[in-house]
């Protein structure tokens, strides 16, 4: 008898771009991907955390460089993205919460612009250098548990991710026959600088954890395994669905 043997997570040979990585969760992302053997683009839009991140990586021993880029410029993103990388996971993204009744067009434009149309193009021009180069890669966007929900004062920033679930789902049946997978994960509420103010306000955070049925905040580390998943042949069925890390947030 021949047993199934369990697929690789080790990514060493792989080259990867994370974006957002100067901290919070593209930071994880980006050290889960070195620890697995790749080597790391780090790229994010200030160069002082981002080379902070990068010169801590390379201290561990691991590949990885700086790429300064606000991937909101789309020429520069494109450059970015000549050569092929087999893992891209894009950790960029923003928001404007606000009632809507009190969102102005430029609040949308904002938030639609980093957390869609980039998202958007950062997929096609990594996509077009996979298929030039005959590359399986996988690309991964982090999405959110808002991206399958509601949320008081999060209309625009709902309307973005749920709009980022359908792309990837139209993306991966396009990009399936050329074996280019891509897929979102979906955190619950982080604890990252990004989110520190949210956390620390014992209102909301007496609200969120009554939300997350494990009864805590995410962490960072929480993401590094379902973007190793992802990023490895560990996944190579999985394209066009989502992994929602929230502690139970959606089940209720």
């Amino acid at each position: 008898m021949i047993l199934p043997s369990t697929p690789l997570f080790s990514l060493k040979g792989k080259r990867a771009l994370v974006t957002g990585a100067s901290s919070g969760i593209g930071q994880a992302c980006a050290v889960a991907m070195a620890e697995a053997g790749a080597s790391v683009v780090c790229a994010a839009r200030g160069a002082d955390r981002l080379t902070e991140t990068v010169d801590a990586m390379i201290a561990k021993g691991w590949n990885a460089q700086a790429l300064v880029l606000d991937q909101a410029d789309l020429e520069a993103l494109k450059s970015a993205l000549q050569d092929p990388f087999d893992i891209i996971i894009n950790s960029a993204g923003m928001a404007r919460h606000m009632p809507a009744l009190e969102t102005l067009p430029t609040d949308f434009d904002e938030v639609m612009n980093v957390n869609l149309r980039s998202a958007y193009f950062l997929s096609a021009y990594a996509a077009q250098a996979m298929k030039v180069a005959n590359t399986n890669g996988s690309i991964i966007h982090i999405s959110s548990q808002m991206g399958h929900v509601g949320g008081i004062d999060r209309t625009v920033y709902c309307a973005s991710k749920h709009a980022l679930e359908g792309m990837v789902k139209s993306m991966a049946i396009e990009w399936g026959p050329l074996g280019i997978r891509i897929n979102t994960i979906c955190p619950t509420f982080i604890r990252t600088p990004l989110t520190k103010a949210t956390l620390d306000d014992p209102v909301r955070s007496e609200w969120i954890k009554d939300k997350i049925k494990l009864g805590r905040m995410g962490e960072v580390e929480d993401i590094m395994g379902a973007a190793l998943y992802l990023a490895s042949d560990a996944s190579s069925l999985v394209t066009g669905t989502h992994m929602i890390v929230d502690g139970g947030w959606t089940a209720g």
